[in-house]
């Protein structure tokens, strides 16, 4: 694979514990000079309840941090879900725990001025014009995946296999106000009859809305047996119109390309025998494509450059424990290494450290998460050159 021209530029102070969270959403303002960040007191085992993560606005042109706030709803995985309002300037929001009935809110701070308001349901995906999000039981996810969701309370729905009054909310960020819009007994209905009639306990991992906030996808994957399946679903905004995009199969990292094309590594369970590989699907069909058998061959964390022009990927650790990371250029349909990345072997594997690449809105630069200097450090990278490179030696 081709070395591609690209350096990685460390922005959070050495020697101790960062991290931003998930790949999908804004690490970067509008205008690309400033970065979130959250700053932890440790990167060797699980957060608990009690312990604290400082959350900071990073300035790229200095390097300059302004403390924002702290809370206690945070994991390794997606931190506590910090990011931009980009619909709204020097706007961002955060989960954090709360003392009512679900355990936890989110704040939502004009960093400017220093107002801040808090709603009574953590977020887990903000729509586009950022008027809505959606929100999931983290306690139960934390049962789940300890790395993706929150520590320290029981799930009021630990017991219940697919309760009727717990599943996805809508929450409205102007005023707070949320409902259930699909539970998960009605998820359990639409998809069950995969396991031919044996009971089992569900639950929602990832969520997402598509580029234009008309709907959603969400995995669905059961919780009993020793491993687990996952079913693609999408909805409307309001819940409606539910589709079963996948069956129980395999299905993981996925990305919206558009309103109605989601690239997802699966199964492709729908489309043939192609087996596990990175698919385009299109919403409310069963079909699609594959993007590139011989470039994609193992799971990532996908991403398309905000002109839909580049898929930013990473690999997990590999035999030697470094961590790949890609750029592919989907007009002349050749890809090449941005770097590799020295990890460690994480134990348990919830505090892993992911690359986790993020796009910035210019298109011109990423960031990531690494451990490659021995601590939890967040990174820039410019990748023009990577893309000129990518286009002229076609």
């Amino acid at each position: 694979m081709r070395q591609l021209n690209a350096t990685a530029k460390r922005i959070t102070p050495a020697d101790s514990y960062w991290l931003f969270g998930y790949y999908d959403i804004p690490a970067f303002d509008r205008g690309c000079g400033r970065h979130l960040a959250i700053h932890v007191p440790f990167m060797d085992h699980m957060p608990t309840k009690d312990d604290v993560a400082e959350i900071y606005c990073i300035d790229l042109s200095d390097g300059s941090r302004e403390k924002l706030g702290e809370t206690k709803a945070w994991c390794f995985q997606q931190s506590c879900f910090i990011q931009w309002l980009p619909a709204y300037p020097d706007t961002v929001i955060w989960n954090t725990r709360l003392d009512n009935e679900c355990g936890y809110g989110a704040v939502i701070k004009n960093i400017r001025t220093g107002e801040q308001r808090v709603i009574d349901r953590p977020v887990a995906t903000v729509s586009p014009d950022c008027r809505h999000a959606l929100s999931v039981n983290f306690d139960r996810m934390f049962d789940f995946r300890p790395g993706y969701g929150y520590a320290g309370r029981r799930d009021p729905w630990y017991d219940v296999k697919h309760p009727e009054d717990d599943g996805v909310y809508l929450v409205d960020l102007e005023t707070g106000a949320y409902r259930l819009i699909i539970s998960l007994d009605t998820l359990w209905k639409l998809t069950g009859k995969y396991f031919g009639g044996e009971d089992q306990k569900v639950m929602i991992n990832h969520i997402n809305f598509n580029t234009d906030g008309s709907r959603f996808v969400f995995l669905l994957r059961n919780m009993d047996g020793a491993h687990w399946k996952t079913a693609i679903l999408t909805a409307n905004t309001d819940g409606s119109d539910i589709y079963v995009l996948s069956d129980f199969a395999y299905a993981s990292h996925y990305y919206w390309v558009s309103p109605d094309v989601l690239s997802i590594h699966s199964s492709g369970l729908e489309l043939g025998d192609l087996g596990n590989q990175l698919y385009e699907l299109t919403d409310r069909t069963h079909t699609g494509r594959t993007v590139d058998t011989g470039f994609f061959v193992r799971d990532g964390h996908v991403s398309y450059s905000p002109d839909r022009q580049y898929i930013l990927y990473d690999s997990y650790p590999l035999a030697d424990l470094h961590q790949e990371l890609y750029l592919y250029d989907l007009k002349t349909r050749r890809g090449g290494l941005l770097g590799r990345f020295k990890s460690r072997d994480f134990k348990p594997v919830d505090i892993r450290c992911d690359l986790h690449p993020v796009w910035a809105p210019s298109g011109d630069m990423i960031s990531f998460d690494s451990v490659f200097e021995g601590y939890r450090g967040i990174y820039t990278m410019d990748v023009r050159e990577a893309k000129r490179q990518l286009r002229e030696e076609a």
